[in-house]
């Protein structure tokens, strides 16, 4: 390069730097005037869009819809979009602008929020509420007005106090305000329960008669049926706590006092009660009728085994070999709806519940278990050879009985749980060194059942997964009777000691002890029947020389209440009397686990 294009190219970067030099300082004023002018021009615009979205806010509130906007044509989002993918401009200041305006114009589109900009009809919304429960319903009644006025709908909260099982009896139009009954009986509940927690309430022992031993006892919604040696059958409602229970009469000859023969069975249910004699007579009470049999059923032989429906008027007895089922014609009167032959004696008798058409029983002889159709002969539900069963209890769809293994090949005593419409085993469960000796499938929660063996301990059985969810020591001489719900077992044994337990925490409430063995446990929400009924059947000091000695051997039945508000009366011997600094063993019916916290 020579010297005079050398100069030429010095004079023009020389022109080119001054010109970008003083593009420069141009510019600094410029950006200095725009920066406190940016937030005026945004704010401007700001403002509009804030009161605009603040209305939107308030008329969401209120529940109204939004109004419809003018919403940008395709094109124009094309456009906007196709600005927003360009590469920046070079300058920074008109990029960061470009960026502000792209977003003002993206917030511009976010218009739509679900839901509320459509207006659904109430029977409609209605329907959709009706899938969420109490704690669902309350957050979306704090939503907006709208959603506040269908959550609280008293539909809605009375099919909560349905599904949860309060009131199950009562129509919508019983009551003005669903949700105030549906939370009382919330509270309801939750009192209840601490009072079985915490061994709060009342204990009555009910009124036994004299010169006879107990033999069996029955119970069912807080109606006590209970059956002696000297013939007498008594029942006692619980429920309204009057004591002043009735005699049921027979038809024994009036001149041959004290030569009745012993009651062997008792069962009652809402409308019958039905009582079975050592001779093979059985005689059936109506309940809303009066106090002498409508009915009277006379076996060839012993009764060996009663089962009454819980639902209706079926009732099965098996003597012999034979099995008998009676239920009410068109007339209300009893009559033998089918008659089966077993093979063996009978053991134990249940009957199925909710069967619609025609009554349907489940029945054990030995090692064998029959399935007894009314329309149809007995068929073997199960049958193997040299293992007995040694209990059983049924629900609507299963049965589920203990089996004792026994042979060369020990496999250990299992219960079996058969599909009644299947008619096939679907769950085999435990594996035990004992006896089961008592099941409770029916009043179990759902996928759950509780059991009792003679190896002291009590199972909680998992029927999805065929495995023991949890196993209990209870009690020393074996377990007798036993029923659970949703978050504690009740159970009984052989040395008489009734436990309460939250199974929940493997944790023992309180405990209660009396002298025989416990045959019969009954209980609900806020109230607990018992019965301890001896092994010998032998009435001791007739002549009341010694009614101590009578008292101790003559069985016992109590009923314990743990709704306290609700008493009328002053309990002889409450729960929780026992104090922190009281003697152990200073009373011989009652002992607790765990002493009352004193605050």
């Amino acid at each position: 390069m020579d010297d005079h294009s050398l100069d030429e190219f010095r004079r023009r970067w020389q022109e080119e730097l001054a010109q970008a030099q003083a593009l420069r300082k141009r510019r600094r004023p410029e950006a200095a005037e725009r920066r406190p002018r940016r937030p005026e021009v945004v704010s401007g615009r700001g403002e509009q869009q804030a009161s605009g979205y603040l209305a939107l806010a308030q008329g969401l509130l209120e529940g109204a819809g939004r109004p419809p906007a003018a919403r940008a044509t395709r094109a124009e989002r094309q456009e906007a979009a196709s600005r927003s993918r360009s590469p920046p401009a070079r300058d920074a200041a008109g990029g960061r602008e470009q960026l502000v305006d792209q977003l003002i114009r993206d917030l511009n589109e976010m218009d739509d929020v679900p839901f509320f900009d459509i207006q659904l009809p109430y029977e409609l919304a209605i329907n959709i509420f009706q899938y969420l429960n109490r704690r669902e319903l309350g957050r979306c009644a704090q939503v907006s007005k709208t959603w506040k006025v269908i959550a609280e709908d008293e539909v809605l909260w009375y099919r909560l106090c349905q599904q949860e099982g309060h009131l199950p009896e009562s129509s919508i139009s019983d009551y003005s305000c669903w949700k105030l009954v549906f939370q009382e009986c919330r509270a309801k509940e939750h009192m209840l329960r601490t009072n079985w927690k915490n061994r709060k309430g009342a204990v009555s022992e009910l009124e036994h008669i004299p010169d006879a031993v107990l033999c069996d006892v029955h119970s069912h919604d807080g109606v006590v049926i209970a059956g002696y040696t000297s013939g007498d059958v008594r029942v006692w409602d619980t429920r309204t706590w009057d004591y002043t229970a009735p005699f049921l009469e027979s038809e024994f000859e009036e001149d041959e006092p004290g030569m009745q023969p012993y009651v062997s069975f008792v069962r009652i249910n809402s409308s019958l009660a039905v009582a079975a004699y050592e001779d093979g007579f059985l005689n059936i009470w109506n309940l809303r009728t009066g106090k002498y049999p409508i009915h009277r059923f006379e076996h060839d032989a012993r009764i060996q085994a009663l089962a009454l429906s819980q639902e209706d008027a079926t009732i099965a007895t098996a003597s012999a070999f034979d099995v008998v089922m009676l239920c009410p014609n068109e007339e209300g009167n009893l009559q033998i709806a089918a008659e089966f032959e077993v093979q063996k004696l009978v053991d134990y008798l249940e009957i199925v519940p909710d069967t619609e058409r025609y009554p349907v029983a489940v029945a054990t002889a030995g090692d064998l278990v029959y399935l007894l159709k009314a329309e149809d002969s007995a068929r073997t539900l199960h049958y193997v050879y040299g293992q007995p069963v040694t209990c059983l209890d049924v629900s609507a769809n299963q049965a589920a009985f203990g089996v004792k293994s026994l042979g060369w090949v020990y496999e250990g005593n299992k219960i079996l749980v058969y599909s009644l419409e299947a008619e096939r085993c679907i769950s085999k469960l435990g594996n035990a060194l004992g006896d089961f000796s008592c099941v409770n499938l029916r009043d179990s929660p759902p996928n759950l059942m509780v059991s009792g063996n003679m190896d002291r301990r009590v199972r909680i059985h998992d029927l999805r997964t065929d495995s023991i969810a949890l196993s209990i020591s209870a009690h020393q001489l074996g377990v007798s009777a036993v029923q659970m719900d949703d978050w504690k077992i009740v159970s009984g044994g052989e040395e008489g000691l009734v436990s309460v337990w939250d199974y929940r925490m493997s944790q023992k409430l309180w405990e209660v002890h009396s002298r025989h063995p416990v045959r019969h446990i009954s209980f609900n929400s806020h109230s607990l029947i018992t019965a301890h009924v001896p092994y010998e059947r032998v009435v001791r000091n007739a002549d009341l020389d010694n009614f101590a000695t009578h008292r101790r051997h003559r069985g016992l039945i109590q009923a314990y209440a743990f709704a306290v508000d609700q008493l009328a009366f002053q309990s002889t011997v409450p729960i929780c009397r026992s104090a922190c600094d009281a003697m152990p063993g200073y009373n011989y019916d009652l002992a607790l686990a765990f002493p009352p916290d004193r605050i």
